[in-house]
């Protein structure tokens, strides 16, 4: 008889929402388990079966010593590891601290700072281990997801889009708010994923997907620039929830006085 592959989902500093995602696919989740045996969700059930396993999955970034160190075994026992989410793969809204002294927001928040072990930074899983494939969003598309999932028992390349939330707004027949003169949209520098749900509403995308292949961030801002916008505006749109992302750090940075 032949095995069924095994699937382990992980948590480190997150919210949850990625893993919430894979548990709102409902009716297409009980698809997935009769291709693969969950073994370890804690989200989901108390069960966790030894491993190694086939599949991880892993949502959050690496925030403390610990963390890290856990990262390695998990991918020592994972055959292949997949982050999903913001905080996996650009160190999420809480890799804001990484612009500043960490020890200095410890100290306001915490009545007695000694007792709290960070790193001086939050990082994606990639800058820790080896990751086979990264799955944007915050949190991620439950549909790209099950893509990937699908891509992985049938061995083959995920077919997640890499254009940008321009293309979703176009399909959808939303007028653009930058032609339009409405709010400052990072839509034509993020990825895909979300179905254009913040233009559809006549907000501007404020990047929950992080920065499209080959963003150019920089005629957007420039763009801006001419429209009046000031650097510490420009500044803050792109530090978000994909705020340490490359593309979207290094935009940021350029506005930072």
């Amino acid at each position: 008889m032949k095995r069924t592959p095994t699937l382990a989902v992980w948590k480190f500093a997150s919210c949850d929402g990625c893993q919430l995602s894979l548990l709102d696919c409902e009716a297409e989740l009980l698809a997935v388990t009769e291709r693969l045996t969950i073994a370890n969700f804690v989200e989901a059930s108390r069960e966790v079966l030894k491993g190694p396993y086939d599949l991880s999955l892993v949502e959050g970034s690496i925030t403390t010593a610990h963390d890290a160190e856990r990262i390695h075994k998990i991918r020592r026992i994972s055959k292949t590891l997949i982050t999903i989410g913001a905080c996996a793969t650009a160190g999420g809204i809480q890799a804001l601290r990484n612009f500043k002294d960490v020890k200095e927001f410890v100290s306001i928040v915490y009545s007695t700072p000694a007792y709290i072990e960070t790193l001086s930074k939050s990082t994606p899983i990639a800058n820790h281990v080896y990751v086979d494939f990264e799955l944007h969003g915050c949190p991620i598309n439950k549909n790209q997801l099950l893509e990937v999932v699908n891509a992985y028992l049938n061995g083959r390349k995920p077919n997640i889009p890499a254009y940008s939330v321009c293309v979703e707004c176009k399909r959808r027949g939303i007028v653009c708010g930058l032609v339009a003169a409405g709010p400052p949209c990072l839509g034509p520098v993020t990825h895909a994923g979300c179905d254009a749900l913040c233009p559809s509403y006549h907000r501007g995308c404020f990047g929950c997907y992080g920065p499209k292949e080959t963003p150019n961030t920089g005629s957007l801002t420039s763009w801006w620039k001419q429209s009046g916008m000031k650097d510490d505006e420009l500044l803050r749109l792109f530090r978000n929830f994909n705020a340490y992302a490359d593309a979207f750090r290094k935009e940021s940075e350029s506005h930072e006085k």
